[in-house]
């Protein structure tokens, strides 16, 4: 396999990219409900005279593109779904939906996975070993389309398995990877605490439950300060607190809601549980009670020595030395770990940092953008690691 000749190829069809990038940014379809993106994929894969699945695990699709000469089965994920945002951007391209936008890049995810499929499929009778290309559904809402797709039998074959995520705020031309814990573990809290009404002129004549409820949002970060190992990395935060409905009335109940963020899953564990215990006792010590829900979302994405070993000297082959950086951890949370459960690979992020003036904006953000260009990053990248991979003990 001539890797030169590949990487040139991609380079060349970074306007088709982009050209399928806006096009899904402009109709974008929330996760579970996806209807006419996969419908595109399956329909673009098979006019290059790839094997097609549909409806795998739900609405996902896969590709497999069989190489002329026998290797190692190497399996690319990229996830299509967007989310319920109304996009606030200024591009001819923004989004046509009302209340639905492409805010995390799976459109441009989803891009460069079709125009790698369609150069390597160029290539195919040249290929040492197969490719299988993921696209999934529904990565942004638990529980997720991998657990489906992976039941659904997507990596029955694989030897390894890669994903790409791009990165709006790291700077452009680069890709970032790490050994071992680069996505943290997610659960969801819901508190509810429950108590005695009254009149807000009369407090001992009730039990206060907002009082309670802001005692244990206090003691919660004792879960952090306390528990946990202060080498270990743990974040516990509520983003909504609702109770009321008047300013002299002291009400019945107060609820609350929140995130956990964690690598460790012993540590998760613990964590739970002292947010349950917490919560119950806190309010019953002020004459209320409490429930505490503690929902596990995606489990952390670990990533395996051998992946991340196959994607530094990809990166090294196909764009130079100083271009492949380590990265430390990061808090958000992505279902791609439980492809890693079930075969060696990893994950890596590509810096898409807007480079043209604008300001550049988190992801899930209504003015979220990428720079463009770094479609062809990822897809480049994906070549490389296709070919070292097969070079793998």
């Amino acid at each position: 396999m001539d890797l030169q000749k590949i990487d040139r190829k991609i380079r060349e069809s970074l306007d088709e990219m982009i050209q399928i990038r806006r096009h899904l940014h402009m109709n974008p379809e929330l996760s579970f409900e996806e209807e006419k993106t996969p419908e595109y994929i399956a329909n673009y894969l098979e006019a290059l005279g790839i094997e097609v699945r549909r409806h795998v695990g739900g609405r996902g699709v896969v590709g497999t593109i069989r190489g002329g000469r026998p290797g190692k089965t190497i399996a690319f994920r990229a996830d299509f779904d967007a989310l319920p945002i109304q996009e606030a951007t200024d591009v001819p391209y923004k989004s046509a939906v009302p209340g639905v936008m492409h805010a995390c890049g799976h459109d441009g995810h989803t891009a460069s996975l079709l125009v790698f499929a369609k150069v390597m499929n160029e290539f195919r009778e040249e290929l040492v070993g197969n490719i299988v290309l993921i696209h999934q559904h529904a990565e942004e809402v638990n529980p997720g389309g991998a657990l489906g797709m992976i039941e659904d039998g997507c990596l029955d074959g694989v030897d390894m398995v890669f994903g790409a995520h791009l990165q709006s705020l790291l700077p452009a031309g680069l890709i970032y990877s790490r050994d071992g814990y680069l996505q943290a573990a997610e659960n969801t809290i819901r508190i509810t605490v429950t108590g005695k009404g009254t009149h807000g002129a009369e407090p001992h004549n009730g039990h206060d439950p907002i009082l309670a409820a802001a005692h244990i949002m206090t003691v919660l970060q004792s879960v952090v300060s306390r528990n946990a190992d202060p080498l270990g990395q743990l974040v516990i935060s509520i983003g909504q607190f609702h109770s009321g409905s008047a300013g002299n009335v002291i009400p019945q109940k107060a609820e609350m809601e929140g995130t956990m963020r964690v690598f460790d899953e012993e540590l998760r564990q613990l964590g739970a549980q002292r947010i349950r215990e917490i919560a119950e006792y806190t309010a019953k010590a002020l004459g209320c009670t409490a429930e505490a829900d503690v929902e596990y979302g995606y489990d952390a994405v670990k990533n395996h020595t051998e992946g991340v070993r196959v994607i530094e000297q990809a990166v090294a082959s196909v764009c130079g030395d100083g271009v492949y950086r380590e990265i430390d951890p990061v808090m958000p949370a992505e279902d791609f770990a439980y492809y890693l459960q079930h075969r060696p690979g990893a994950y890596f992020f590509v810096g898409a940092k807007v480079e043209d003036g604008r300001i550049a904006y988190p992801h899930h953000h209504e003015k979220f953008d990428f720079h463009e260009p770094a479609l062809a990053m990822a897809a480049r990248t994906f070549a490389g690691i296709f070919i070292e991979a097969q070079k793998q003990n």
